[in-house]
């Protein structure tokens, strides 16, 4: 059938997950065929913003969020895994959590890095449960809660808090306003094409903000990064000790 065009692909575990829009066989053949990693072939040929992952990985590790021996490392929906390989290259954890919707990533993921110490958690797709209170360095998300409801990633915020010990670090990206002047939302709505259900999710700064600081987490940085047509806001949260 792959030759008529179509791709099978398992559905198990795949709750509306990234393989719903970066198809797992498709960009695999893509990336070989690009003569690309899998992260650089989804930045610079699918969403047309080369070096993308890895700017924003600079731009944390000038914000010290790799600095002092991380043990254990999380990131929900790691999808293709380009923000998860570019982590591993800043840091060398013990264990690295991965909760991801899509099996067929899910699993090249292991597949690919469990010799890091990637490990791939059972996933309901708004919740950490098979995680520890206070057992993580760094939480981190990248263009997840862009692409959810915000019951979703309310839920996940919530669950990030809780897992982070004192004085570990919750990264994560949303469209908040400051990613939403008039030029930008006419950009979406001119030229963002269909969208991909919730995608793009916007949500407002101050309300994450605000809800961290009632679960003991402080903004300690914050920059924009390419999203699509137009951005998204990296927040960096400090858990007091």
């Amino acid at each position: 059938m792959r030759h008529a065009g179509f791709d099978i692909v398992r559905s198990t575990n795949n709750l509306a997950g990234v393989d719903d829009f970066i198809p797992f066989e498709a960009t695999m053949r893509a990336a070989r065929a690009s003569g690309l990693s899998v992260g650089d072939h989804i930045d610079g040929v699918m969403n047309g913003t080369p070096g993308a992952t890895r700017s924003t990985v600079e731009q944390l590790r000038a914000l010290g969020v790799f600095a002092g021996g991380l043990d254990t490392v999380l990131e929900i929906g790691p999808g293709s895994g380009r923000y998860l390989e570019r982590t591993l290259e800043e840091c060398a954890p013990a264990r690295y959590e991965i909760y991801e919707t899509a099996a067929p990533w899910a699993d090249y993921l292991v597949d690919t890095f469990g010799a890091s110490g990637v490990v791939a958690r059972p996933t309901e797709g708004c919740s950490l449960a098979p995680t520890a209170d206070g057992s993580v360095d760094l939480v981190q998300a990248h263009k997840v809660f862009n692409t959810v409801t915000f019951l979703c990633a309310s839920r996940y915020f919530f669950e990030m808090a809780r897992v982070t010990r004192p004085g570990g670090r919750i990264v994560f990206d949303v469209m908040t306003e400051t990613c939403l002047d008039p030029a930008a939302v006419r950009t979406w709505a001119t030229r963002g094409g269909a969208g991909h259900g919730s995608f793009p999710s916007a949500l407002p700064r101050r309300t994450c903000v605000d809800l961290f600081a009632t679960l003991g987490c402080d903004l300690t940085g914050s920059f924009l990064a390419p999203l699509g047509v137009a951005s998204t806001e990296v927040l960096v949260f400090t858990k007091r000790a």
